[in-house]
């Protein structure tokens, strides 16, 4: 009966044109107005607003000039070492001894001014002409200053802006509790690095096949900024930085900050 009763009530008014009619309730015109507002700011957003992106790559700390591999011009035994690890020599200055086959000697003597990184010859031992017997670093007063060299991929090196902020992550350094170097690029270079390169500016045969695993990369050198508070003398994410001073030939990894984009270039075909 009850349904027999409704469908009499539907037949008297079919359209039921004189029942008001509800288009929304609140709680709906709210999601809608909130939705409307998103839109709106994600298209403005879109419009005017840019994207950061970064790079990260290999890098190593070291003075502008880079390094030089020593080679010996001549073969023969290794009698005396006069330099030591560390020490900072003067251009022709006398690094080692070796007496020839013939039975002289002849002494083997620094290029250019710098400080002795690596010594790869000891007494006794026999090397031929052009062995490599020491890595010195260009440097030739005590306050010259440190640079870091990232070695950026050769696709990403021509989005570097200039002067574009950088972050590095220092291996010997304990990040969570020193946080990051900072720094700025002063220079992006022009060309991709081979090893042989890379193992000569840095004078380590090494880590010139390690930068370059990848493909050949674009050296970009960054100045490290500088900080009166701190004891390393370099500026860092956190207050004091490490208790301790950098030195030359220490590894890193630097994020540098590309070019803003516009997300809208990301959108549109």
């Amino acid at each position: 009966m009850q349904f027999r009763q409704q469908a009499l009530a539907k037949l008297q008014s079919p359209e039921e044109l004189d029942l008001p009619v509800r288009f929304a309730r609140p709680q709906g015109w709210l999601a809608l107005s909130v939705t409307v507002v998103v839109m709106a700011a994600a298209s403005v957003w879109a419009v005017t607003g840019t994207v950061a992106s970064t790079v990260s790559a290999p890098a190593v700390l070291t003075h502008g000039e880079g390094s030089y591999i020593l080679q010996s011009p001549v073969a023969g035994q290794v009698t005396e070492v006069v330099a030591q690890e560390g020490e900072r020599l003067p251009a022709n200055a006398p690094v080692l001894k070796v007496r020839t086959a013939q039975g002289g000697t002849t002494v083997v003597r620094t290029v250019a001014a710098g400080r002795v990184t690596a010594l790869a010859a000891t007494i006794g031992a026999i090397i031929s002409t052009g062995a490599n017997v020491a890595a010195v670093e260009k440097v030739a007063h005590v306050d010259d200053p440190l640079y870091a060299t990232v070695y950026v991929p050769a696709e990403s090196a021509a989005t570097i802006p200039a002067n574009a902020a950088v972050d590095l992550t220092v291996q010997s350094v304990p990040t969570q509790q020193y946080g990051v170097l900072r720094g700025h690029v002063k220079a992006v270079g022009r060309s991709v690095q081979t090893p042989q390169q890379i193992s000569s500016f840095l004078g380590d045969s090494q880590l010139g096949e390690q930068f370059t695993k990848k493909g050949r990369p674009v050296a970009v050198l960054v100045r490290l900024d500088r900080s009166a508070a701190t004891k390393s003398g370099l500026k860092w994410s956190s207050a004091d930085g490490p208790p301790f001073a950098l030195t030359s030939m220490t590894l890193a990894t630097g994020s540098i900050r590309l070019a803003d984009q516009r997300p809208v270039d990301w959108l549109l075909p």
